[in-house]
């Protein structure tokens, strides 16, 4: 009874692999993309003057370009490298 009980234990550690739903690049992109809309706040914050180019213009896109780097980093699928021995 006890050697039945060692055999599934056995086979449950090596098919317990974990899948992961993203990669390490994925959570590198999604950082890198917050860094990036941090910025286009801190930029909005700017100086004393409301209509400044970098208020009007510059912090929005920087921003946008954050969140489509979000946007991207979820959809991100790196290739798997096949080990051939």
């Amino acid at each position: 009874m006890s050697e039945k009980k060692q055999k599934n234990s056995s086979v449950k550690s090596d098919s317990s692999k974990v899948n992961f739903a993203f990669e390490k690049v994925n959570y590198q992109l999604f950082i890198a993309s917050i860094a990036v809309v941090a910025l286009g706040f801190i930029l909005m914050m700017g100086t004393e003057d409301i209509y400044s180019f970098t208020k009007i213009t510059l912090a929005p896109l920087v921003v946008v370009l954050g969140f489509a780097l979000g946007f991207v980093a979820i959809l991100y699928k790196p290739k798997k490298k096949n080990i051939q021995e």
